[in-house]
C-alpha cells in the first residue's frame, strides 16, 4: 500500500498554493448557500481554510466569516490576501469557538483529510440547531490544451510516487461520508459544476508543486522538481477544464 502525503506539507507551498489553485465556481456556492438557507446576515466558518480560496467567496456573502487554518504559512498568505475575515489558528478537531456559534461550516479540499467521528462532532459543535456542513472538492481535470507532452508527464508521474498518494482517492472512495453517517446530521446531498481554467506556465506549475505528494517533498526535492518542469513546459497559457463538486448537509433536529 502506497504511503500517504501528510496533509499538514501544504504549509511548505503556501504561495504555489495561492498562486496556482483555481477559485470555486460562484454558481455552485450560490446553490449550496441556497441549498441551506443562509442569508447575508449569517455567520459562517470556513474550516481547512488554507489560503482563503473559498474564504474569499464568503466574504461577501456574509456577514461574518470566520477561517481557520492550522499551518501557519497559509494562515499568513490568507490574512494578507482575504482581510474581510477573521483568520483564527485551529484544526477540526479544536475549532477555537463557543458551541452553537455559526449557521454553517464549509470547507474546500480538505475534509478528506480530518473526517472522522470526532472531527464531524466538533463540527456539529459549534453549529446552530439546524446548522449546515458544505463540503467542496474538485474531483477531475481533463487534458491540458495545449499537451504538456509525455517528457512531462513522467517526470510528475515520478514525482507522485516518490512523495505518496495524493489526497483525490480519498475522495473518490466515499469513506468520508461514513463519519457523517454515523453522527447528528441528515442526509447528505449534491450538485456539480465543471468549468474551464485557464493559467499561464507559472501558474500551472505552482499548482503542481502545490499538491499534497510534491508539497511533503524536501525543499530540495521541489526545486529540482520545479527546475526540470521549467526546462520542459514553454511559457504561455494553458487550459484545462475541472469538474467541482458540492455537498451539503443539516444537524438533524
Amino acid at each position: 500500500m502506497a504511503r500517504e502525503a501528510p496533509p499538514d506539507a501544504f504549509g511548505n507551498t503556501a504561495r504555489e498554493y495561492e498562486l496556482g489553485r483555481p477559485e470555486w465556481p460562484e454558481e455552485l456556492i450560490d446553490r449550496v448557500v441556497g441549498e441551506l438557507g443562509l442569508g447575508a446576515d449569517a455567520t459562517v466558518l470556513d474550516l481547512g481554510a488554507g489560503t482563503g480560496k473559498l474564504t474569499r467567496a464568503l466574504v461577501p456573502r456574509f456577514a461574518r466569516v470566520i477561517a481557520v487554518e492550522p499551518d501557519g504559512a497559509m494562515r499568513t498568505v490568507l490574512e494578507e490576501v482575504v482581510p474581510g475575515a477573521e483568520a483564527l489558528f485551529g484544526s477540526a478537531g479544536a475549532i477555537p469557538l463557543g458551541a452553537e456559534s455559526v449557521d454553517a461550516v464549509f470547507t474546500a479540499e480538505a475534509f478528506h483529510w480530518f473526517a472522522s467521528d470526532e472531527t464531524v462532532a466538533e463540527i456539529a459543535r459549534v453549529l446552530r440547531p439546524g446548522g449546515g456542513l458544505a463540503i467542496f472538492w474538485n474531483v477531475w481535470f481533463g487534458e491540458t490544451e495545449p499537451p504538456m507532452g509525455d517528457a512531462v508527464d513522467a517526470v510528475l508521474d515520478e514525482a507522485f510516487v516518490r512523495g505518496g498518494a495524493p489526497g483525490l482517492p480519498k475522495v473518490l472512495s466515499g469513506a468520508w461520508r461514513q463519519p457523517l453517517e454515523r453522527s447528528r446530521f441528515g442526509p447528505v446531498h449534491e450538485a456539480e459544476a465543471e468549468r474551464e481554467v485557464v493559467r499561464d506556465h507559472e501558474q500551472w506549475l505552482a499548482n503542481m508543486l502545490s499538491v499534497s505528494s510534491i508539497a511533503a517533498q524536501s525543499d530540495h526535492d521541489r526545486l529540482v522538481l520545479a527546475t526540470r518542469l521549467r526546462e520542459l513546459v514553454p511559457d504561455g497559457e494553458y487550459r484545462w477544464r475541472i469538474r467541482t463538486v458540492g455537498y451539503w448537509t443539516r444537524l438533524d433536529g
